[in-house]
Formats: structure tokens, C-alpha cells, sequence
């Protein structure tokens, strides 16, 4: 298939010499469509896959399938307004507005957390800084219990980490993380986002456990987002395909913040052994891919609702991948297959354009 689209990419360009550049872009889109086309699709068919899955280049689509229910009882059908729970990819917001209030002077990554939360004044606490709590080297596993290391040593991936990172937002911004949140997304462009607490509307997609043939609806969704066992600046965003992949144009175009702090937010300070994804970089917030393709990316999972964000930074490609239905007892790895495959067929399909862009 590729010694063909060479081939094609050849002949189309000794026949319109002016146009060398725009006739070999062309003839990529055209190819990674087809390509896309073909092996998600099969995805969807293998798993039934019941979400909505989206691939963008630049401003581009490239592909899009929405497929499946956002309510099963009633069989409304997931379309592209439809809103999802989207776990720990909220994390890079709150991740964001940290480094959006040092911007302004409010704080620094290296300062300790105790300077800023009561609750962190105490023997245990007192030395774990920002900057920890960010990349997940706090040591912190569920507040109040003890630490797992000494501060900085290693890695522990905590939601109560980020949730407090949420309290000292408020704290030096004098907004509820709510408030602070909705100016983000507007900064970004984002007009269907929302937080578990403040969700009012139309469109959101209850998340479920099961299968198709047989399911139980998660309770109390999006406000339990809220509770103690998750927490909003944890995992409590609710968004769509659109705005998430305004977030990663706006975030990785330079519209959020600045050069030198999207520099620090993507920076790899960590790493991390995810169960499913494998070995990896940690930034803030954000997953660093190790080798090839550069990727950033974060996986997230509230009950019911596995989803995955990925932006390819060389080729400005985002890959959103959507869901509101998880099968617990065939266990979090196996709600998580489609998702890995579609990784796997972006992190082939970036390689292959960029051996392609450096051979012509």
C-alpha cells in the first residue's frame, strides 16, 4: 500500500511541478483518511465499540464515528453534541490553572503546598511542594494517610494530589475552581464543558457498566464526579470531542500559556509504569511518550466512562476517543482494548508520515 501511494505521490508531482508541496499534502490526507477509515472502523465492529472516536489534523478532520447510546434505556443516540465524563484528562486543566496563576505571580511550582493549605501543615506534608503534587512525586496516595516515599524519590499517581492542587487554586485566585475552570475553556474556545458540580443541560451521556445487552447505570451522575472518591480537579470535567480538540489547538498553539511554561508543563519530571499503557514520561499533568512518535496524551476512567486524549505535536494531530460504558468485570484493561488499538494504529500511522515528510 505505501510503495503504491509513493508511487501515486510521484506521478502527481512530476505532472504539476508548481504545486510539488500542496499535491504531496493532498495526496497524505487522502491516504491517512482511507487508512483511518479502514482500521477504526474495524475497531468499532470488533468491540461494538459504544462512544465516539475522532481523529483531527490541525483544523482538519480526519476522521470521525459516533456510535452507540448515551442513554440506554431510552436509546438516544450519542451524535456529535453529545457530552462525556472524561476522567483524569480533566488533570491538564488543573495542571493549567496552576500555571496560569504562577504566570501572574501567585505562586511557584517550588513552593511548598503547606505555604498555601492548613491541611498540608503538618510533619507529614510540610516538605511536598507544588511542583509534586503536579508530577505525581508527593509521595501523597489518599489525604490523611501516610506518605508511600519521601517526598520527590519516586512516582504514586494521586487524584488527592490534584484535588488539593484544585484547593490552592482557589486559594491564591480568591474563585471557586468551578469559576476559575469556565474562564479556561472560554479563554479556549470551548463551549460545551462543564464540571460535574455545575453541569446544567442537555447531552451528557450516563455512564454505565455491562454491555449493550446487559447494563446498570452509574448513579448520580455527573455530581458524584464531585465526591471525596474522585473529585473535580481529579476527574471531574465533563466535554465533547469539539472542545477537547479546541483544548489541545489552543493549549499546544501557544493560546494558553506561555512558550516557556508550555515548555515546563510537557517536560518529562516523572515516569510513570501505567498498568494498560505501558512505561512513560510524566509532565504536569500530561503523559509524555517515550520513543517515537512525540506524543502527549492522558487516559481517563470514572465508572463507566473510559476515554483517551492524544496531540501529536510534529504533525498537530488530535486523537479524542470517547466512551460512557465499561464492562468492570471483564476488568479496567479490557474496557481500555479499543482504546489501545486506536493508539497503536495513530503512533503507526505519525511514524509513517513522518518518514514519508522526510523523504520528500
Amino acid at each position: 500500500m505505501l510503495s503504491l501511494f509513493l508511487l501515486s505521490c510521484k506521478t502527481e508531482v512530476s505532472q504539476k511541478p508548481v504545486d510539488k508541496n500542496a499535491v504531496v499534502d493532498s495526496t497524505i490526507t487522502a491516504f491517512q483518511k482511507t487508512l483511518l477509515k479502514q482500521q477504526i472502523d474495524s475497531v468499532f465492529k470488533k468491540y461494538n465499540f459504544n462512544g465516539s472516536i475522532a481523529v483531527f489534523k490541525d483544523s482538519l478532520q480526519l476522521y470521525r464515528k459516533e456510535n452507540g447510546y448515551s442513554d440506554f434505556k431510552n436509546k438516544v443516540k450519542i451524535d456529535s453534541s453529545t457530552i462525556f465524563a472524561i476522567g483524569s484528562v480533566s488533570k491538564q486543566f488543573t495542571a493549567a490553572l496552576i500555571l496560569l496563576q504562577m504566570e501572574q505571580g501567585k505562586l511557584s511550582v517550588n513552593d511548598k503546598t503547606s505555604r498555601y493549605l492548613k491541611s498540608f501543615q503538618n510533619k507529614e506534608y510540610e516538605n511536598i511542594t507544588v511542583h509534586q503534587l503536579l508530577n505525581h512525586t508527593s509521595g501523597l496516595n489518599t489525604f490523611g494517610g501516610k506518605l508511600m516515599f519521601k517526598s520527590g524519590s519516586d512516582f504514586f499517581y494521586s487524584n488527592d494530589g490534584f484535588n488539593a492542587l484544585g484547593q490552592i487554586v482557589e486559594a491564591v485566585s480568591g474563585k471557586s475552581y468551578d469559576e476559575n475552570v469556565l474562564e479556561l475553556f472560554k479563554k479556549a474556545g470551548m463551549k460545551n464543558s462543564s464540571t460535574g458540580n455545575i453541569f446544567e443541560g442537555d447531552h451528557f451521556a450516563s455512564a454505565y457498566l455491562g454491555n449493550a445487552a446487559k447494563f446498570s447505570v452509574v448513579p448520580d451522575m455527573p455530581r458524584r464526579l464531585s465526591g471525596k472518591e474522585i473529585g473535580i480537579p481529579a476527574g471531574g470535567i465533563l466535554s465533547t470531542i469539539d472542545d477537547l480538540h479546541t483544548w489541545n489547538n489552543a493549549l499546544y498553539g501557544g493560546k494558553i500559556l506561555k512558550p516557556e511554561t508550555l515548555k515546563q508543563f510537557v517536560s518529562k519530571s516523572s515516569e510513570r509504569h501505567h498498568a494498560i499503557l505501558g512505561k512513560m514520561g510524566y509532565g504536569y499533568g500530561i503523559m509524555i511518550r517515550i520513543g517515537r512518535p512525540e506524543s502527549y496524551f492522558h487516559s481517563g476512567y470514572v465508572k463507566g466512562s473510559p476515554s483517551l486524549n492524544i496531540y501529536y505535536p510534529k504533525t498537530k494531530t488530535s486523537v479524542i476517543i470517547l466512551s460512557n460504558i465499561a464492562d468492570e468485570e471483564k476488568g479496567k484493561s479490557w474496557a481500555f482494548k479499543p482504546h489501545v488499538e486506536i493508539k497503536k494504529i495513530t503512533d503507526n500511522l505519525e511514524n509513517t508520515l513522518l518518514q514519508l515528510k522526510a523523504k520528500h
